[in-house]
């Protein structure tokens, strides 16, 4: 039996201009009176799902969704080569929460962010600590420099055979460096074909731990090669400035969360999130919570992970 509450579907949903170009599609769910919460995605560039909007009783709270720019439903798609993603960063993205906390006349909001979607929730409450009036993350990342290389080189030794293939699909001059500049470079190329090609592999490198983290298989959404080659275009470009964010500043800047009650949920066998960086934050955030479940990983689809969001929302209901 399910933890997450009904499948529900939007009351409303528009496209934000950004006033720079971008359209970024945002949608609300739930009660229109209720209690404010924002959903951030993960990836970068995963776009929002229709699951996210189960984490939050649908008779409580106001539930608003949104595609990060370039993703999802959100226009111009990354998947375009002519997409230029320069005026997508974490910054950007911060100010497009903004902006629809003023499109939303919110003046606090819970916040829930799974995975890349962690580091953009500490990122904004740490922007604008006086709007949130609580956090929920599960999956926990800062995207400091440590942790993409983790990513991308680190967990080698796991998986020498999948490691080994990401290695040697990449052209002989590129192998001599680091693999995320390797294909962001490839995914850029003016050649389609190059482009999808490097999305595939890039894919299946990331397939390694996300089916050790959910046996029940790849997201549906991976069978789409424009899906594919949108979140590995975005996933480079983000990674390879370090999310544009001071290495270590999130974990630096925890203090600014005093105040501001929080759940960091978190598999102990997370592979791709290793645990240490969800204790560091327990220990640098006063008040927060910190949930680890003994037998999960990075995946929100395991029943424990899921429960543990639906239980913190939960008990936010009433602030």
């Amino acid at each position: 039996m399910s933890v997450l509450f009904p499948e529900i579907e939007p009351y409303e949903h528009g496209l934000l201009d950004t006033g720079d170009g971008n359209l970024i599609y945002w949608e609300a769910c739930g009660n229109p009176a209720g209690k404010p919460a924002l959903v951030l995605h993960g990836g970068p560039g995963s776009g929002c799902s229709t699951a996210a909007r189960r984490y939050f009783d649908p008779s409580v709270y106001r539930i608003i969704l949104f595609d990060q720019r370039n993703c999802g439903r959100s226009l111009p798609n990354a998947a375009d080569a002519a997409t230029d993603l320069s005026r997508n960063t974490t910054a950007h993205l911060i100010e497009d929460i903004e902006r629809l906390r003023s499109l939303f006349s919110v003046e606090k909001w819970i916040i829930f962010g799974n995975s890349w979607g962690s580091t953009l929730a500490l990122a904004y409450a740490q922007s604008h600590p006086d709007h949130v009036s609580g956090i929920v993350i599960a999956g926990v990342t800062t995207t400091r420099r440590s942790e993409i290389d983790w990513l991308y080189r680190g967990m080698a030794p796991l998986f020498p055979e999948e490691w080994h293939r990401f290695g040697k699909a990449l052209p002989p001059e590129l192998r001599g460096i680091d693999r995320v500049s390797a294909y962001h470079q490839l995914l850029n190329d003016p050649e389609e074909q190059v482009r999808l090609k490097a999305a595939r592999d890039w894919h299946e490198w990331e397939a390694a731990t996300i089916l050790l983290a959910d046996p029940a298989g790849l997201p549906g959404r991976w069978s789409d090669p424009r899906y594919f080659l949108t979140r590995a275009r975005i996933i480079t470009h983000y990674f390879r400035e370090g999310a544009w964010l001071e290495d270590g500043i999130l974990l630096k800047n925890a203090d600014r969360l005093a105040g501001i009650p929080g759940f960091l949920i978190h598999g102990r066998f997370d592979i791709e999130a290793p645990l240490v960086t969800a204790w560091e934050l327990a220990r640098a955030w006063p008040g927060a919570e910190f949930i680890v479940l003994p037998k999960a990983a990075h995946s929100t689809a395991n029943a424990d992970i899921a429960a543990a969001i639906v239980a913190a929302t939960n008990r936010f209901r009433d602030l």
